[in-house]
């Protein structure tokens, strides 16, 4: 795993060392074991190295024989082994035995549709001196993140925000209309970022910059679609068997040691079991003090599987004094507040290993979301006819709040477009339109949650209900929240996180499976805990999904509340927020009116970003925050 940064300017002058050094500097954190440069005019290519596979070899920014063709790779590509092979039989010369110079002997071979043929995360550039074209690609579900700035004057692009940050001449300002989307989804959905200027390049697409014309075409070369199969349900159990263990194999390759997080649930326990049967292996959690703690479950999960096995449980101190510095790698607000769980027990595994295995994805892909659900829940008054839902729906609006039933009635009579996001709605339109300082036009013109997914709706009206959402989720959700702060955290202990329920190979099974499959029996997952059945411990196998349960709505009414309001006032935010709505927010909250807590933990964030990236130095911060982890 390492970090990239680099820039191509649109005029023939060379980017500086200095400017190439503070934006990989910045970025140690991704790669602390090597760096490299390349420097010519137009082109500036800078790398940051965490040493895992051909760990003596791998230096970069690595070329061809000719040195027509310099790549700077973040990433790993499990299928490389048998690339190389076939690119050898084709007559291609390897200098190392490393997977970066496969991607540049694939590109010499088939151009921009190299990216067809991987199998694993990426976010890469390739400098093409014989075209002139600079060409950059994402992964296909947004394991690794890949930001650019594209001005008049020139192209910067990095794996984190902070190396474009580091630039000459690039400038901090806040995206309005990222504000008002992240005040709903908790995270800004892709291809925006929470910087005016700053944007992600989206999971499964391509770049291609050109120096001499300063055009840059972005392409999407993949689309996770969904393709029901009615076929038995006997031989998808044994496809997911035959194909998650294939990519678990796949995903272990490594010259370093390697591990497995683990928590209470099926995912990871998947991954763990099968990584157990190939080797012995060392297995992490975390957990909080309470009757949501998953150490125990996870002790006694590692036990049954004979990992060699650490724990912890964060305090409330450790959980707040270590939240400057997770946020300060975030880049921007991601209001999740599992993200500094993940932290903790990244931090814990890097102690022990230098490559982890993770169990995220898995519910994309299987139907594992409780939310997941509720299409079959409101059945019986979506069957009714339209006049009858009207007639229900007008005498629900009618009643008032808290009502047993009303609630039903409303969402049943709602469209699926209208109300699903995501797994994550925090503030409603409304809500905003009393909180946020943007005046009426900034909330009346931007591009809305609802039109956003819209977008993504429209190419699924063939589908299920259920299996649009997952469609939504495997793109708004899924690369904005679960693998944004799976990268970030990880890499912030230099740990190298692996997610083998995100292989392409194994989408290409659960794509086929049908809803009535994945959601039955009154479960979320069906077929997948099927198919998991004699090889986890059956203890495991019908959990309730818990993730990393964070007792947030206790913490705020307690002490902790008055400090994350103090935050709030103290963070610069006030020309955006309406404070004195935020403090009668977290009076109620504190006073047991309401649960507030998800709302306020999504303004306190978004306070302690601000104050990090727009009130003082990120570079400063960064030097102080490494040292300390």
């Amino acid at each position: 795993m390492c970090g990239i940064a680099g820039v191509l300017y649109f005029d023939p002058r060379e980017p500086s060392q200095d400017m190439l050094q503070r934006m990989t500097d910045v970025i140690l954190h991704r790669g602390p074991n090597d760096s490299g440069f390349l420097r010519e005019p137009h082109v500036g290519l800078g790398f940051r190295r965490l040493s895992i596979i051909d760990i003596a070899e791998g230096h970069q920014p690595l070329a061809n024989e000719d040195e027509s063709v310099w790549i700077t790779f973040n990433g790993e590509i499990y299928n490389y082994k048998a690339l190389r092979a076939m690119l050898a039989d084709r007559g291609h010369q390897f200098r190392t035995h490393s997977d970066t110079e496969v991607i540049v002997h694939l590109y010499e071979e088939f151009g921009e549709d190299c990216v067809k043929q991987l199998r694993g995360m990426f976010g890469f550039v390739i400098w093409d001196r014989r075209r002139r074209i600079l060409f950059g690609a994402r992964d296909h579900f947004g394991i690794k993140p890949f930001y650019y700035r594209h001005t008049p004057e020139s192209f910067i692009y990095g794996s984190e925000i902070k190396s474009i940050l580091a630039a000459d001449g690039v400038e901090r300002k806040l995206h309005t209309d990222s504000l008002l989307n992240y005040l709903t989804f908790q995270y800004v959905p892709e291809p925006n970022t929470m910087f005016q200027g700053i944007a992600k390049l989206p999971p499964a697409h391509t770049v291609t910059v050109e120096p001499d014309t300063g055009r840059v075409a972005i392409k999407r070369y993949w689309d996770p679609t969904f393709e029901p199969v009615d076929r038995p349900f006997g031989e998808y159990v044994e496809q997911i068997r035959e194909t998650l263990r294939d990519s678990v194999q796949h995903h272990m390759v490594s010259d370093v040691q390697r591990g497995c997080f683990l928590s209470s649930g099926i995912d990871s326990t998947a991954i763990a079991t099968h990584m157990r049967q190939i080797e012995p292996i060392r297995t992490f959690s975390v957990g909080f003090e309470g009757p949501n703690n998953e150490t125990g479950i996870a002790r006694q999960t590692a036990q049954a599987l004979g990992t060699e096995h650490y724990d912890k449980i964060i305090t409330q101190r450790d959980f707040f004094d270590t939240l400057p510095t997770a946020v300060w790698h975030q880049d921007e607000p991601v209001a999740d507040p599992s993200a500094i769980a993940l932290y903790h027990v990244a931090g814990l595994a890097a102690e022990h290993i230098t490559v982890v295995l993770s169990g995220e994805g898995a519910d994309e892909l299987f139907g594992g979301y409780r939310i997941y659900r509720e299409p079959g829940a409101l059945g019986p008054i979506q069957r009714l006819p339209q006049p009858l839902q009207a007639l229900l729906r007008r005498l629900a609006l009618l009643m008032p709040g808290g009502v047993p039933g009303r609630n039903y009635v409303l969402r049943g009579t709602t469209p699926l477009e209208q109300r699903f996001l995501g797994n994550a709605k925090i503030f409603s339109e409304d809500m905003k339109a009393e909180l946020v300082k943007l005046g009426r036009e900034a909330l009346q013109s931007y591009k809305k949650p609802f039109d956003i997914a819209g977008d993504y709706y429209a190419k699924t009206k063939h589908l299920d209900p259920v299996t649009r959402m997952q469609y939504i989720d495997m793109n708004l959700w899924l690369p904005g929240d679960i693998l944004m702060k799976a990268d970030k955290m990880t890499m912030a202990h230099s740990l190298e996180l692996r997610v083998p329920f995100l292989d392409k190979e194994l989408f290409e099974v659960a794509r086929r499976i049908p809803a009535k499959y994945r959601i039955a029996d009154g479960t979320t997952k069906h077929i997948f805990r099927k198919a998991m059945e004699g090889i986890i411990p059956d203890f495991i196998l019908n959990r309730p999904k818990l993730g990393f349960p964070v007792p947030l709505r206790d913490w705020l009414q307690g002490s902790a509340g008055g400090d994350v309001l103090d935050t709030i006032r103290s963070g610069g935010i006030d020309s955006y927020i309406d404070i004195a709505r935020v403090e009668r927010m977290m009076a109620a909250h504190r006073s047991g009116q309401g649960d507030y807590a998800r709302r306020l933990w999504t303004l306190y964030i978004f306070a302690l970003w601000h104050r990090t990236y727009l009130q003082e130095q990120p570079q400063t911060r960064m030097q102080s925050a490494y040292a300390a982890t």
